[in-house]
C-alpha cells in the first residue's frame, strides 16, 4: 500500500466514505448484498427489521458481520496520507502569510510598522522616526501597514481613493468626486463599510429566521410522516377486518350451501333406502310364495293336492317403479344460482375503479316494509347467475314522492295520505337477524353493507326529493271497472327497440316478444344498450295524447312493466325502472307487487294478472295499470307531469320469464 500513489488515493475518499454517517469507515463490514457500513452505523439502522440501507435488500434474518481486512487497511492508509497532505498545505498557508508580510519601502528589509497615506509609502520603526519628530510630517495620516497602496490610488488622478461614492458603488478621489462624479453623494470608506456591515448583519438575521422556519417544518413533517405511518397502520387493521368478516360471512354461507346439499342427499339416500328394502321385502314374499307353489305342485297325492289352497301375496299387486329423485331440488339450485350471481355481481364491481364502487350498494332496507312481506309469506327467489348488477331487495325507502296505489277499485280514502315508512338506523345488524329466513338474500346485503354506512337523511337523496313534485290525489274518472272497447280506442302498435336490449334479453315475433336467458345474445355495442340491468325499451314514445297497449306475462315472477324517458342511465347502477326520476314501473319481485319511482316503492295487492293494459295519458301527467280479464280491472295509476316523451320499458329478470306486446283486439 505504500506504494499507491498518494493522488490516486485522495481520489477514493467518495468510495472509502459511509453512506450512513458521510465519513470514512470506521471498522468497515460487508453484507451479503456487497455493501459496506460501519459497524456502528449499520447496527443503529437494524432494529425492526434486517435490510440494506443503500438498495434495500431485506435480510430474513441478522446477518453475520465480519470486518472487511482489506478495505480497512485502504482506509487507514487514506486517513495517514490525508493527515500528511493537510499538515503540508498548513504548511503553505504559513508561506503564505509570511510571504504577505509588508516590507519598509525604505529599506525593503525590515517589517512596516505603519503607512504613510499621505506619502503612500510604509516605513519601519527606524524610518519612520522623520513622520515621528520632524513636525512638517504632523499632517501626514498614519496608519497600520496596508499592503494594497496600488488598489488605493485612483488610475485616473494618481491620488489617494479616500472617498466612496454611494450612487456608483466605488472609491473615489478628490479630483473624480470635482470633475467625474461632482454632484454625487459620496461618504468615507469607514461609514460605508458601517452601512454594509449592518446591511449584511440584517441578511443574517433573515437568514437566521427562515433557517428556523425550516427546521420547524421539517420537524412538523417528521411528526406527519409518525402520525402517517401510524394512521396507516390502523387504516390497514380496520380494512382487513373488514375484508376478514366478508370472508366470515362467504365461508358461513359456503358452509350453508354445502349442508343444504348434503341434506339433500340424504333424503334421496333415505328414500331410497326405504324403497330398496320394501322391494326386498316383496322379493322376498314371492319368493316363499314360488317355494309353496313348487311344494304344492310336487304333491302327488291328488285328493291333497285340491285340499290345499293358495293365494298370491299382496306384493303381486304392487308394480315396481324407480323414484325420481336427484338434486334438482327448489333450494339446492336456488344456492347454486345465488353463489353464481353472487360472484358475477362482486366481479362486476371489483372491475370498477375504487372510488366508483360506492355508489354500488344496496338501497336502504327499510325495516317495517321487510316485516309486513316476511309476515305474508315472501320469500325471494335466487337470481339467475348472470344478472350480477341487479341485487333484489325486499323493500327500499319511501322519501321520495309517493306513487298512488288505489287498491280495489281505485278509490282511496279521501285524504289519507301514505306515511314515509321509518328508515332503519342499523342496516347490518337489521340484515344479519333476518339470516335465518333468508340465507340467499342476507348474504348479498351483508356483502353490500361492507361498501358504506347508510347515508344520512340530509344527503343529496334528501335533496334530490325536495325538488320533485309531489303527485296529486287519483283523478275522479278512474273508476273500479273499465269496458275494454273504451281503451281500445286509444290502442297503439309498438315494437322493441333491439338497439336497447340487455344482451341477456332475445327478442322474437317481430320484435314483439322479449325472453331472458343466462346465455348473452351477440348484440353490437351502442349507447343506448342497457348494460347492467336486464331491460328493454320500445322504439315509440309519447309526449302528448292518451296511448293503450297490452303485454301478456309468462310469469309474475321478476318482472317489470313501466315507462322510462329516453334519457334513463344504460349504464350504472341506477339504470333500473322505477329506481330514478327517469322512469315509473310496477314490479312483481316473486309473490310482492310494488309500484316505484325514485326509488320509492308502495307495495300494492297482487292482482296476479296474466295481461296487463296500460293507458297513458300525457296531458294529464297519468299512467294508469290494469289487469285485463273481461274488463280492464285498474289496480295502480301514477299521476306526474311528464316532462319529455315517455317509453314503454320492461324489466325480465328469471331464467325463461318473458313479455309480449299483445296484437289488441276486441
Amino acid at each position: 500500500m505504500a506504494d499507491v500513489d498518494e493522488f490516486s488515493l485522495l481520489g477514493l475518499e467518495d468510495e472509502l466514505t459511509c453512506s450512513i454517517c458521510l465519513s470514512t469507515f470506521d471498522c468497515p463490514v460487508t453484507i451479503p448484498c456487497g455493501h459496506n457500513f460501519c459497524q456502528d452505523c449499520l447496527l443503529k439502522t437494524w432494529t425492526d427489521s434486517y435490510s440494506c440501507p443503500q438498495c434495500r435488500t431485506h435480510f430474513a434474518t441478522k446477518p453475520e458481520l465480519k470486518k472487511n481486512t482489506v478495505l480497512s487497511t485502504v482506509v487507514e492508509t487514506f486517513n495517514l496520507r490525508s493527515t500528511k497532505g493537510e499538515s503540508s498545505l498548513f504548511k503553505e498557508e504559513k508561506e503564505a502569510e509570511k510571504i504577505k508580510v509588508i516590507r519598509c519601502d525604505t529599506c525593503m528589509e525590515a517589517e512596516a510598522s505603519q503607512t504613510c497615506l499621505t506619502c503612500m509609502a510604509s516605513f519601519c520603526e527606524e524610518h519612520l522616526r522623520p513622520h515621528r519628530e520632524n513636525p512638517i510630517f504632523r499632517v501626514h495620516q498614519l496608519s497600520e501597514p496596508v499592503g494594497d497602496l496600488l488598489e488605493r490610488i485612483c488610475p485616473d488622478h494618481h491620488k489617494l481613493m479616500e472617498l466612496f461614492c454611494s450612487q456608483h458603488g466605488r472609491p473615489i478621489c478628490s479630483l473624480c468626486l470635482q470633475q467625474v462624479h461632482k454632484g454625487c453623494s459620496f461618504t468615507s470608506p469607514e461609514e460605508q463599510r458601517s452601512l454594509k456591515e449592518s446591511d449584511l448583519r440584517g441578511k443574517l438575521s433573515l437568514l437566521d429566521g427562515k433557517i428556523m422556519k425550516n427546521d420547524a417544518v421539517l420537524s412538523q413533517m417528521r411528526d406527519m410522516q409518525n402520525k402517517l405511518k401510524v394512521t396507516a397502520t390502523n387504516r390497514k387493521k380496520a380494512v382487513a377486518a373488514e375484508y376478514q368478516q366478508i370472508r366470515d360471512i362467504l365461508m358461513r354461507e359456503e358452509r350453508d350451501a354445502l349442508t343444504a346439499v348434503d341434506q339433500e342427499v340424504e333424503s334421496g339416500q333415505t328414500k331410497l333406502r326405504n324403497l330398496m328394502k320394501k322391494f326386498t321385502e316383496n322379493i322376498d314374499n314371492m319368493n316363499k310364495a314360488k317355494e309353496d307353489i313348487h311344494s304344492l305342485l310336487s304333491q302327488s297325492q291328488t285328493l291333497a293336492f285340491l285340499q290345499n289352497s293358495f293365494n298370491l301375496p299382496p306384493a303381486v299387486n304392487f308394480d315396481p317403479y324407480t323414484p325420481r329423485i336427484n338434486l334438482d331440488s327448489k333450494k339446492v339450485i336456488a344456492t347454486q344460482n345465488f353463489a353464481a350471481a353472487l360472484k358475477e355481481h362482486l366481479t362486476e364491481i371489483l372491475r370498477q375503479p375504487v372510488e366508483a364502487r360506492l355508489p354500488i350498494k344496496k338501497p336502504e332496507i327499510n325495516t317495517d316494509s321487510v316485516t309486513s312481506a316476511s309476515a305474508s309469506g315472501f320469500t325471494p327467489s335466487s337470481p339467475g347467475p348472470h344478472e350480477e348488477s341487479e341485487p333484489q331487495w325486499p323493500s327500499g325507502n319511501t322519501r321520495f314522492p309517493r306513487s298512488h296505489s288505489p287498491g280495489p277499485g281505485c278509490q282511496p280514502k279521501a285524504g289519507v295520505k301514505k306515511r314515509p315508512q321509518k328508515q332503519t338506523k342499523k342496516t347490518l345488524q337489521f340484515t344479519e337477524d333476518m339470516a335465518a329466513n333468508n340465507s340467499a338474500t342476507s348474504s348479498s346485503e351483508n356483502l353490500m353493507e361492507f361498501g358504506g354506512k347508510d347515508k344520512s337523511r340530509g344527503g343529496p337523496a334528501a335533496a334530490e326529493a325536495k325538488q320533485t313534485p309531489e303527485t296529486s290525489d287519483i283523478p275522479p274518472n278512474i273508476t273500479a271497472a273499465e269496458k275494454r272497447n273504451d281503451l281500445l280506442k286509444y290502442g297503439t302498435v309498438l315494437t322493441l327497440d333491439p338497439r336497447t336490449a340487455h344482451k341477456r334479453i332475445t327478442l322474437s315475433e317481430g320484435f314483439t316478444k322479449a325472453s331472458v336467458s343466462d346465455e348473452h345474445t351477440n348484440y353490437p355495442d351502442c349507447p343506448q344498450r342497457f348494460s347492467v340491468c336486464s331491460q328493454v325499451l320500445t322504439s315509440k314514445g309519447f309526449s302528448r295524447g292518451r296511448h293503450y297497449w297490452e303485454v301478456r306475462l309468462s310469469s309474475n315472477n321478476f318482472i317489470g312493466v313501466g315507462l322510462a324517458y329516453n334519457s334513463i342511465d344504460r349504464k350504472g347502477p341506477t339504470s333500473r325502472l322505477g329506481r330514478n326520476t327517469q322512469s315509473w314501473c310496477v314490479e312483481w319481485f316473486n309473490v310482492k307487487l310494488s309500484a316505484w319511482h325514485n326509488s320509492s316503492e308502495t307495495v300494492l295487492v297482487n292482482p296476479n294478472p296474466k295481461r296487463v293494459g296500460v293507458l297513458v295519458d300525457c296531458e294529464e301527467g297519468m299512467a294508469t295499470f290494469y289487469n285485463v280479464a273481461d274488463r280492464a280491472y285498474p289496480f295502480h295509476c301514477f299521476v306526474f307531469p311528464f316532462t319529455e316523451a315517455v317509453y314503454p320499458a320492461f324489466w325480465i329478470f328469471s331464467s325463461g320469464s318473458s313479455v309480449s306486446l299483445c296484437k289488441l283486439q276486441a
